[in-house]
């Protein structure tokens, strides 16, 4: 399946309603930088390398209506839109990443005037999103050698094109395995509280008639001790210094798991998700969210009124759990402190 989950149109940013999938596909038109950053804090848009580039449209659309011909008040007006976007989420680097690539890019063109700067900013974003597809493209030639004839893989929560520009990470490797006619079979744990893999993961796979069996998240082990489970792969929301790894919540339990029973734990990630500012996954911010995502399902309130709810939305699994990190530059092993700096600078 090739599909788009974001694109600029026009001076638009289109991309799809992912709190619709599975049952409505549904295209959102954004037409100022405002409802970008709606569509990213509400979840309409989600996963780290899909957040990265609305992020960066959102800068070139809130850019393109800044009404001044002065390059300073042009700059200070940007950052101002920049700050709006970078409070709608904590925890995925790629949405700092995107905008501070951006915002330098403004810095550095001292030559160009106000107009020059927009389309610049522009062509950037476009470059942002399509590099973003080639990159995954990559992360999947780079990971599908860890996928065997008849495997079958368990992802959690949704590391697919739903998650990116398009393609996919942990979902780009497993469709390059399949695409080499690999008989493979994937388990989507179903990811509360937001069912992302129930919803997207799901949606995805059965698009591209990949076999796919929907679990619950709490029925992980006992397919694992059955042995129904060869390796696990999933994305990343942010990746610190030492290869502490923040996803969705769940992902740490599934590890942990997958440590007991002797199953590979990788996974797929761009460069850009790498934060080696960081020393330990202790370290990175991890986003609270509204109570109403664990006590209603599909609008209908599930547990009674009064009842104390903590809802974070990642966890962090630490870097011995992980069997390694596969990025389009290569695949890092521990110490990751050392191969992941390598591969930043390669």
């Amino acid at each position: 399946m090739t599909f788009r989950t974001i694109e600029w149109k026009e001076g638009t940013v289109v991309l799809i309603d992912q709190t619709k999938l599975p049952d409505e596909e549904v295209l959102i038109e954004c037409k100022d930088y405002l409802a970008v950053a709606r569509a990213i804090k509400e979840l309409k848009i989600r996963g780290a390398p899909a957040i990265g580039v609305a992020a960066a449209m959102g800068v070139a659309l809130g850019a393109k209506a800044i009404d001044t011909d002065n390059r300073e008040e042009f700059i200070d007006e940007l950052s101002l839109i920049c700050n709006v976007l970078l409070e709608t989420r904590p925890t995925a680097i790629n949405l700092f990443w995107a905008i501070e690539r951006m915002l330098a890019l403004v810095k550095a063109q001292k030559h160009l005037d106000v107009k020059g700067l927009k389309g610049l900013l522009e062509i950037e974003a476009l470059k942002i999103c399509e590099d973003d597809i080639a990159i995954n493209r990559q992360i999947g030639i780079n990971g599908k050698v860890f996928i065997m004839e008849n495997n079958t893989i368990l992802t959690h929560c949704n590391a697919g094109a739903l998650a990116t520009a398009g393609f996919g990470t942990a979902l780009g490797i497993i469709r390059a395995a399949w695409a080499e006619n690999k008989s493979i079979k994937v388990f989507a744990g179903e990811t509360r509280p937001l069912l992302q893999g129930a919803r997207l993961t799901a949606w995805e796979l059965v698009k591209d008639n990949i076999p796919i069996t929907l679990i619950t998240d709490n029925m992980v082990g006992y397919f694992m001790k059955k042995q129904m489970i060869d390796l696990v792969i999933v994305g990343a929301d942010r990746i610190a210094g030492n290869g502490d790894v923040a996803n969705k919540i769940g992902t740490y339990t599934v590890a942990v798991l997958a440590k007991e029973h002797g199953i590979p734990f990788y996974v797929a990630a761009p460069i850009s998700t790498l934060d080696l500012t960081l020393k330990s996954g202790e370290e990175i911010p991890i986003e609270m969210r509204d109570e109403s995502e664990v006590t209603h399902v599909g609008g209908k309130r599930m547990t009674p009124k009064g009842v104390k709810v903590l809802n974070p939305a990642f966890d962090v699994t630490p870097n011995a759990l992980v069997t390694a990190i596969i990025t389009e530059r290569g695949v890092a092993i521990n110490p990751y402190s050392d191969s992941l700096k390598g591969l930043k600078e390669g």
